[in-house]
């Protein structure tokens, strides 16, 4: 049993404790000068390496006649470079963005399918704390490639003020579009993969735990029922796979697409 399912049930007189908050505060594997180490940290390093040993590995031999490695890293770089940045940002400008894109994309996406393997079973992206550094490092190249653009007041009046909309109706426009353009963004970027990464480990959470729990009621009835949970598990493991993915490319394409709205010559 993970770390993340021994947190989560702990029963005092045969009770079930439903997986919660805490159940994502793991404790120190170490500590290194009184600061805890945790495996959380201990992941999103571990992604770091794995992301370029496979890249070195993809791109190492270059063989006109790709391997099953290279004809793997080509496809998932392609799909980068040409379905998010190209596509998004304009043929112009497109390659500057693609090295960040990439590794933002392959980032999420080995940090999501943590939650899936045995033994590692937790997506470090249901950490808030990890995912604001990713939506305010997107926030300033989008904001900085607008300012690159347009200058700094030019940017402003970009991103706040629609092309062909003049009169009183700016005076309600502008803050809007501030509001929306410029500080909602990181925002929704962060909420929306922290929200759908800490849901679903916590929906598989409550299937393990709980389908432990019956199992060991000692109830016939209860336990048909624990089996029907570890099945349902299974179930949305297999969604989850899915969500994993979407939400790595999700973050990635909005991130693409803010970096085209802010080149665009109109708002």
């Amino acid at each position: 049993m993970s770390e993340v399912t021994e947190g989560a049930i702990r029963a005092e007189g045969g009770e079930f404790h439903a997986p919660g908050p805490g159940s994502f505060e793991l404790p120190p594997v170490f500590e290194v000068a009184g600061f805890g180490v945790t495996k959380p940290m201990l992941l999103l390093v571990l992604s770091a390496a794995l992301i370029l040993a496979y890249t070195i590995a993809a791109s190492r031999k270059r063989a006109m006649v790709p391997g099953r490695l290279q004809y793997t890293g080509e496809a998932v770089y392609g799909f980068v470079r040409n379905t998010l940045a190209r596509d998004n940002i304009g043929s112009e400008h497109f390659m500057k963005f693609v090295p960040y894109l990439f590794s933002l994309f392959m980032f999420i996406l080995v940090n999501n399918y943590y939650g899936i393997f045995p033994l590692l079973q937790f997506p470090t992206m249901s950490r808030i704390g990890f995912v604001i550094p990713l939506a305010i490092i997107s926030w300033l190249i989008y904001v900085g490639t607008g300012i690159w653009k347009h200058g700094p007041l030019g940017y402003l009046k970009h991103a706040t003020m629609p092309a062909g909309v003049n009169g009183p109706i700016l005076l309600l426009l502008v803050p809007l579009e501030f509001f929306s353009n410029i500080l909602v963004r990181p925002v929704t970027l962060t909420l929306r993969l922290f929200g759908n990464m800490f849901a679903g480990h916590l929906l598989l959470i409550l299937f393990a735990t709980g389908g432990a729990a019956l199992l060991q009621s000692g109830n016939l009835l209860y336990a048909g029922v624990g089996v029907l949970s570890f099945v349902l598990g299974i179930g949305v493991s297999f969604l989850e796979m899915l969500v994993m993915f979407l939400q790595a490319y999700v973050f990635t394409l909005l991130s693409s697409m803010y970096i085209g709205e802010a080149l665009a010559d109109e708002h």
